[in-house]
């Protein structure tokens, strides 16, 4: 029986703010491109949190939602010498680690190196040892599997610490609300309830190839979750390959307006997401799922590196015009860049939604 830890800093890129400059404590920061520029939220406070501003969310929404809220301009340099600080924490104590972003990794700890035997006692440990070298707060999620660890981290945000314990897996998962299941999104819980699926426990009703036929092949995953069980192992130095965003909508969106508007949060929440990687990318892939459960997926190669928000908007409103259905409701959109390359830094291409 494996033995997993999910660590998740609270309100990363936020928090690493309000430390570094005492006067925005307290108060509602977001850190991302500001409204009057295209952009979104890369991080969202606490504070922030309580207007309904979230990580994603177009800063042009977020700037409706509180009179106050101070945008800040991400340092993402800053950013990465603080999780090398996390992640050398993490390494003290097993080599099994597998990031999923700067501020967010699973660890294996059934085997670690200081020999403890408690994975929570390994957790307080590492929170503690976050907290004295960087001033910043984590929660912990612990229990035998990715998914399970996954839910327990965000129980009792920020600074938190839960255990979902083997014995009390299946309960746990039963009584879980369907939206709060990490890999359900908006759309599919949707879905769900339409199907009479409200929790875990009546997730756990359907077979494996009833999931199927309604969810496609995530269905398997689906119907392993309600059972408490992800096999998926961690994985060290995992090479990601390619980087992207996308959306889904609730009621689903139709014309081609309208999906414009959409593209452009989506690419702002990409270039984003490069620049927290310091990745740029040859190869951008249109998805398109319409209301019927109809996937497309176009793509375009170009010679020079995609970055910057503008250059992935006009390629992904070329590809959006040229195949999109406009008969069809859509219910899900996104962009990702592959063919990726490293981003050679420079104060100009940082700038673009930012500043």
């Amino acid at each position: 029986m494996r033995k997993i830890l999910h660590i998740d800093m609270d309100a990363f890129f936020a928090s690493v703010e309000q430390r570094d400059n005492p006067r925005l404590r307290g108060k509602p920061v977001v850190v991302g491109g500001r409204p009057e520029q295209r952009g979104a939220v890369a991080a969202a406070s606490y504070e922030a949190r309580k207007y309904g501003i979230f990580s994603a969310t177009p800063s042009r929404v977020a700037a409706t939602k509180c009179k106050d809220l101070i945008f800040v301009a991400p340092r993402f340099e800053v950013y990465r010498q603080v999780s090398q600080q996390i992640r050398a924490i993490f390494h003290q104590f097993t080599d099994l680690v597998e990031p999923v972003s700067l501020d967010e990794a699973y660890l294996d700890v059934t085997e670690n190196k200081p020999e403890i035997n408690s994975a929570m006692a390994i957790a307080r440990e590492i929170k503690g040892l976050i907290h004295q070298e960087t001033h910043l707060t984590a929660s912990a999620g612990v229990s035998i599997n990715k998914f399970l660890a996954k839910m327990a981290s965000g129980l009792d945000k920020p600074n938190g610490l839960s255990l979902v314990a083997p014995d009390q897996a299946e309960a746990f998962v039963q009584q879980l609300p369907i939206e709060k299941f990490h890999g359900i999104g908006k759309v599919t819980a949707a879905k769900m309830h339409q199907l009479g699926i409200q929790t875990g426990a009546e997730l756990r009703q359907w077979s494996e190839p009833s999931l199927v036929r309604q969810f496609g092949k995530v269905g398997h995953y689906y119907y392993g979750i309600a059972r408490g069980i992800d096999e998926r192992p961690v994985i060290a130095n995992r090479i990601r390959k390619s980087i992207g965003a996308e959306r889904s909508f609730f009621p689903d969106i139709s014309g081609l307006p309208v999906l414009m508007e959409e593209l452009d949060a989506i690419a702002a929440q990409v270039h984003l997401r490069l620049a927290e990687n310091q990745r740029s990318g040859h190869t951008l892939t249109l998805k398109v799922k319409y209301a019927n459960y109809q996937q497309i997926t176009r793509s375009r190669t170009v010679d020079h590196p995609l970055y910057e928000v503008d250059e992935i908007l006009v390629l992904g409103k070329e590809l959006l015009q040229s195949h999109i259905d406009e008969q069809q409701a859509v219910r899900l959109l996104g962009l990702t860049l592959a063919n990726l390359v490293d981003k050679d830094r420079s104060p100009k291409q940082l700038s673009i939604g930012f500043v």
